[in-house]
């Protein structure tokens, strides 16, 4: 790549990395906190933007306009976003109909919940952390948005959603989840297996029978659960998050064929690689993530919260009007390796 080419905060990871001069800086910055070269070659293909959220707030946006900045000899450049996947909205989409959301504070759920708040849904966004959720609150003040803090396996709190949300429930996402240690069976805690399980398929589970019924009543209504590549394959987690990633599709495909005669429609979809992902447990499997590590280095690329949220926000909506017990991978192909 020539010295010449403009670098931009839209300019993939790949791009700065071959220029002469943004390819050094990038790598002093890895220098800095320790992490080498290699740690970038999953997102190679997303824009350097994207190491903000990456960081989960380790990296301020300075950084980046930094960079920038240094790339260019001090001058900011024009952004050219040509070939950079932006969220497009479609106003509307949602006016009228009240929908769900948990994990609603953070990574995927929130920007779905963003997405359907700013389409005109009556967004009920809930999560664990309040405080997170006051401020996706406060991020979007002309939207229409409640916030229940709350545990979804806690039947209390579910009802207390469920109330929240009222009679009329048109749509339900179940994006919060946890993720396991990389454990292969036999190192699999009870502790693990039971928060896992408990999250991911438990939590899932009773939220969407509490709206069913509302739901049936009404004669239609749309739920999207969050799977994984987990749920599809072997080689993507440890045991715990791999069982009920299969569990999550299974509970999908088990409640579209009994209500969609009923005009319910209920889907997943199995994310790949997510650059705002749920975060792993302090202390992973050594012999887990060994195993793991060639299969998951095969990841094509990762993908931002919107973009999975474009996925999802299309099953909840009226634009997956004939699309019942699918399964969508959204994953950049890694499951057709």
């Amino acid at each position: 790549m020539s010295e010449n080419t403009t670098l931009t905060a839209n300019s993939s990871i790949g791009e700065w990395l071959e220029h002469p001069v943004g390819g050094e800086l990038v790598r002093g910055l890895l220098a800095q906190s320790g992490a080498k070269e290699e740690s970038l070659a999953p997102v190679r293909g997303l824009p350097l933007q994207q190491l903000v959220a990456l960081s989960q707030g380790q990296m301020p946006q300075s950084v980046i306009d930094d960079l920038v900045l240094a790339a260019n000899g001090g001058v900011a450049p024009v952004e050219d976003e040509s070939g950079v996947w932006v969220e497009k909205t479609t106003p509307g989409r949602f006016a009228g109909k009240t929908v769900i959301v948990t994990g609603a504070a953070s990574g995927i759920g929130r920007a779905t919940a963003s997405r359907i708040a700013r389409e005109g849904g009556r967004v009920i966004a809930v999560d664990i952390s309040a405080d997170k959720l006051d401020q996706f609150a406060a991020s979007l003040p002309d939207a229409d948005i409640v916030t229940v803090a709350g545990d979804i396996t806690a039947q209390a709190d579910v009802d207390a959603v469920a109330a929240a949300a009222g009679d009329r429930i048109h749509g339900l996402a179940n994006v919060a989840g946890v993720n396991d240690d990389f454990s292969p069976l036999h190192e699999t805690s009870d502790a693990m297996w039971d928060r896992v399980m408990a999250i991911n398929v438990t939590g899932s589970f009773k939220l969407a029978r509490a709206v069913l019924p509302a739901m049936v009543a009404a004669g239609a209504g749309s739920i999207v659960n969050v799977a994984s590549e987990a749920g599809l394959r072997g080689n993507a987690s440890g045991n715990a998050y791999t069982t009920s990633k299969h569990a999550v599709i299974g509970m999908t495909k088990s409640a579209a064929f009994m209500y969609g005669p009923q005009g319910i429609r209920v889907n997943a979809v199995a994310p790949g690689g997510v650059a705002t992902g749920i975060p792993f447990p302090p202390h992973v499997s050594e012999a887990g993530q060994a195993r793991l590590q060639p299969f998951q280095s095969q990841i094509p690329t990762l993908a931002t919260a919107e973009q999975l949220a474009a996925s999802i926000t299309f099953l909840l909506s009226d634009d997956g009007v004939n699309i019942n017990g699918a399964i969508l991978a959204s994953d950049g192909g890694w499951s057709v390796q």
